[in-house]
Parts: structure tokens; sequence; C-alpha cells
């Protein structure tokens, strides 16, 4: 490993959780090892352990110092040939390997050594429901949405809805749910051609109902918790651990979200009476956990979205709250959230699938 490939997984025990999850997004392994200014080895931080940490205290500020594992699993040098044996008995998705000085020299990851750590797709999620919603006319996108209803706006050379529903798939999810209202025929037309694995409930509105008002139309009855997404976003995550927290969260509804870092583009001033200024400060980045569009509902709920009304998914998650009840967050990084509602968005939505196909070939 280079020493420039070695960076992409170091970092200072000072690193704010906003830095390490920037660092884990771009080396793409979910792990960051923690050194201290001689390079010593003092700890790991996985995306698990900064989602648990926000899931319990919310605080951005924090240092990855407050949170590490202060005890991580390494192998010296001299018994590198060690590695997969001591991945497997430690089910460890990456082992850093240590020089006589305790020096990171290396990191060995499952997938070089075929350690086949489990994967815990394959049908982890199929009698889960999924509902897209698929009826909005994309305002933010036109004109392509002139032409095209904004779920079969190609990303690359696959419709976005397929994408979505192709992600689902992977978990074993055989059976959706789309709303659908503006230009819904050529909707079901595009999927009445296509070949895929999976059954498709149409669900037609006769007007806008919002992002949950149209769940009302749904004539079965859920005994599980349902699964919502918008049509225009990809969420990279492991869905089963989105589901499996849900549960044992005892959540009522569960949104997904994302980190968003804001660059202000001016420096800012604080200032105080009398228009004193205390500090100036250049070009800030501001930190925010933002709505995905993804959402886990427990089926009970649906019963309280009023009838033949506009209503949005955030309408729904005020009426829950103002019932008290439980109403969380499962975090993701930002680069795990791709949102096709701008053009802008929808281009590094592209970039990046693309960039990843040409990882995969």
């Amino acid at each position: 490993m280079s020493d420039s490939n070695l960076e992409m997984f170091l970092v200072d025990a000072s690193a704010s959780i906003v830095e390490a999850m920037k660092k884990i997004d771009e080396n793409t392994q979910g792990i960051l090892f923690i050194v201290d200014e001689k390079r010593h080895l003092i700890g790991s931080v996985t995306d698990g352990d900064i989602r648990r940490w926000l899931i319990k205290t919310g605080e951005l500020s924090a240092k990855v110092l407050q949170f590490m594992n202060a005890v991580p699993k390494y192998l010296c040098s001299g018994d590198r040939d060690k590695a997969k044996s001591y991945m497997r008995e430690y089910r460890l998705r990456a082992l850093p390997i240590l020089d006589s000085d305790r020096n990171v020299r290396e990191i060995v990851f499952n997938s070089e050594i075929e350690c086949n750590v489990t994967d815990k797709k394959k049908g982890s999620m199929a009698h889960t429901p999924v509902i897209i919603m698929a009826g909005g006319q994309g305002n933010r996108l036109y004109p392509y949405t002139k032409i095209l209803p904004k779920p079969l706006i190609p990303i690359g050379d696959i419709p976005i809805i397929e994408r979505i529903m192709n992600c689902f798939c992977e978990y074993g999810v055989s059976k959706f749910y789309l709303t659908v209202n503006y230009k819904k025929s050529m909707i079901k037309s595009y999927f009445s051609e296509l070949r895929h694995p999976y059954s498709i409930v149409y669900v037609e509105e006769e007007k806008p109902l919002g992002t949950a008002g149209s769940m009302k139309l749904i004539p079965q009855k859920f005994e599980c918790p349902v699964m919502i997404t918008n049509c225009d976003v990809l969420i990279e995550a492991d869905y089963e651990s989105i589901l499996d927290f849900h549960k044992e969260s005892r959540n009522d509804l569960t949104i997904v979200s994302a980190l968003k870092n804001v660059v202000v583009p001016y420096g800012v001033l604080h200032a105080k009476e009398e228009g004193i200024i205390t500090a100036m400060e250049e070009k800030p980045r501001l930190s925010y956990f933002v709505n995905t569009g993804m959402y886990i509902l427990n089926p009970k709920w649906i019963e309280e979205i009023p009838n033949d009304t506009f209503f949005h998914m955030t309408d729904l998650a005020g009426l829950l709250m103002n019932r008290g009840a439980r109403v969380g967050m499962y975090p993701i990084s930002e680069d795990s959230f791709l949102d096709m509602g701008e053009l802008e968005e929808m281009r590094r939505m592209e970039k990046k699938l693309n960039l990843k196909s040409e990882q995969e070939k």
C-alpha cells in the first residue's frame, strides 16, 4: 500500500465527526485508524461507531477521540501471514499491520484476502412492504420532466426508479407499491415491457395527495413496518440495518437523515451590542442533518393520514410528534445520499455511479 493510499485511512485523534465522515466517504471502506503525532496506532472508528454516537448524542462537534475504539485489533509485521485467519476469527473488515515502533505500515482488507465476512443481504427483507412515491411532476427538473415523468429520467442508461428498486431487490424485496399520477401511463408502460423479478402494485391518484396522502389509497393492511422512499433519491446504506434500527429503537417513524455540509462563501462577522465586531470567520462550514426522503413507518399510523387530502410525510412526522410518538433518525454520510431532484445533483449522482462502475471493472 502506497503512502498516499495509507493516508486515506489514518486520522488524527483531534479530527471532528464531520472530518471523519468525509474521509470514510473518500476511502469507501467504512473505517479509519486513529494515530498520534508519531503515527502510532491509538484507536479505530467505523461508520457504525459514528452513527451510534450521533444517535445517542446528536453531537456533531465531537472529536473522534471521544468515541473511538481504544483497543483496535492489529498484527505486527512479522505476523503478516496470519492476517487471513485472524480477520476471520474476529470478523474484521480491515486490519492494520504495525512495525516495531507501533507505526501503521499497511492495512489489509477482507476483500483482498477473501475473508468472506457475512453479507446480510439476499432475502433478509423479503416480506418488507416498500412504497415508492412516484406521482410528482418534478418541477425542479424541468424541462426534462416536460417529456418524461421524473421516475423515468435515466441515470446513465437506467431510470432512477429502476435503480432504486434494484437496490431493494438486493435485500430480497419482491413487491413494490408505486404511487403514480403525473404521466402515469408512461411509467406503467415502461415496466410492462421490462422483464423484472418483482411485482408492482400501482396506487393511482386522481389528484396530487403529497408524499403521504396517497398511502391511504393502498387497500392492503400491513402488519409490519413499511419502508417509504421518494422516487428521486438513491440511498447507499445497509437497508436491513436501517430496518433493524427502527425496530430495536421502538420508533414509530424513522427518518433516514444525511449529513449536509454548507460552506458560506463570505467572511462572517460576529457582533455584540452597538454593532461591535467580536470575531470574523472566513467562509465557515455549517453542518446539518437533512431529510433524505426515506422513511420507516409503523403501519398503524397510516390510519391517521386524512382521506383525500394533500398530506406530506413531514406533516405525518409532525402529527406523530404532537401525539408523543417516537420519531427518530438514522444518520448516513453526505456521500451516501444521492438526490436527483436538481440538475446539479443529478450530475453528481451520474458522476459517482460512473466512478463506481469504473472501479468495479
